[in-house]
């Protein structure tokens, strides 16, 4: 019998047969060393060599859930991780993943966006790069302001019904996209959306108010993406007066939502988040990925490494537990401070007649953990 592991506690993707690890290889990282197509995902990646290696350690370890895109490295990723897949003869047991929407062909304005031109256009690139005549799970990487959900739904509803895609998701879009996604594709009797991609870390929580609760309520899993808000999380980045220093990624994606606002509440968080991870003799970043993971609606997180010390550090996140001490220090110092009026006390008292109204109780959807 196979020794079971919390790599290998597999679990379904929102009301799919899918089953899946609860953390997930993102291969974003694969063939972008600053030589290899690095363009601007490039100086922080790994070459071919290490690439394998840490998708090796990866399957080795019982992980069956492997994301890339389109765009990744113009196409190297992909082309990596179809080369490791077939080496390693291991198709029929990984859940593989890739998205499509970002530009593929500089002034193309077809080769991006989320039109069926595009969207057919980009999944027959990843097929032929990935060497499989299917995905597992197919994202939208992002919404792109324009495309009629009705288009992107039907779409998808005839690439899964054509046998090339197994399974649907959205990522990086607003609540209200979602909500009427799913219930277009129900509508119609589409295949519905199994997952939500979505940047959800300790420094990045504004999911929890309405892009969470509506994969709850309509069956989509939650997947995040950077929980470790590209390193920060990790403790590579000290607080200097004018910022931040330290090597990484932080400077290339600080677009990024977590380093845009709340500063002085992310540094209070990193060091919380130091303090807990000292008490349970663990790393920031295995603390961090621990919390994460365990969250409602979180089905899998994806995790990468530049090399195999990375992922196995990343690995070891979910082989311990917290304290409900220790969780209520992290939620509280990284707490996301909503301004709607329904959130706030007044509207409580208000609603409910100064009594303590809940959704549900808390052993309703299972076990109370300590």
């Amino acid at each position: 019998m196979a020794t079971t592991t919390p790599l290998t506690t597999y679990h379904l993707l929102g009301r799919t047969g899918l089953r899946v690890s609860p953390l997930a290889l993102g291969a974003m990282t694969f063939g972008v060393d600053g030589s290899e197509g690095a363009g601007i995902w490039g100086g922080w990646g790994s070459n071919e060599e290490t690439s394998r290696a840490v998708f090796q350690r990866y399957v080795e370890a019982g992980g069956n859930f492997v994301d890339t895109a389109v765009n990744y490295a113009q196409g190297r990723s992909e082309e990596l991780l179809g080369k490791f897949v077939e080496e390693s003869g291991t198709r029929d047991r990984l859940v593989l993943a890739t998205k499509f929407t970002m530009s593929t062909e500089q002034g193309n304005p077809n080769a991006s966006g989320n039109g069926r031109k595009n969207l057919i256009a980009s999944l027959d690139a990843s097929l032929r790069r990935l060497r499989t005549d299917y995905v597992d799970l197919y994202w939208m990487h992002s919404w792109d302001t324009m495309t009629p959900v009705e288009e992107v739904m039907s779409t998808f509803d005839a690439l899964v019904r054509s046998g090339k895609v197994r399974a649907i998701g959205l990522s990086n879009v607003p609540a209200w996209y979602v909500a009427k996604a799913q219930l277009t594709a129900r509508a119609n009797g589409w295949e519905p959306v199994a997952a939500l991609q979505l940047e959800y870390s300790l420094v990045a929580r504004d999911i929890e108010r309405e892009l969470v609760p509506a994969a709850l309520d309509l069956g989509a899993a939650v997947v995040p993406w950077s929980p470790l808000a590209s390193g920060f999380l990790a403790g590579k980045y000290e607080r200097t007066a004018e910022g931040a220093t330290g090597e990484g990624r932080l400077e290339a994606l600080k677009a990024f939502s977590f380093a845009q606002d709340r500063p002085e509440q992310h540094w209070n968080t990193l060091d919380v988040l130091k303090k807990v991870a000292s008490e349970v003799g663990r790393t920031p970043a295995q603390v961090a990925l621990n919390w994460v993971a365990q969250r409602p609606g979180v089905v899998s997180t994806l995790i990468g490494a530049r090399t195999v010390e990375q992922l196995d550090d990343n690995l070891a996140a979910l082989d311990f537990a917290l304290s409900a001490e220790q969780r209520g220090l992290l939620d509280e110092v990284s707490a996301w401070k909503s301004r709607d009026l329904a959130d706030s006390e007044l509207a409580r008292q208000v609603m409910n007649g100064g009594t303590d109204v809940r959704q549900e109780p808390a052993w309703f959807r299972g076990a109370v953990s300590a």
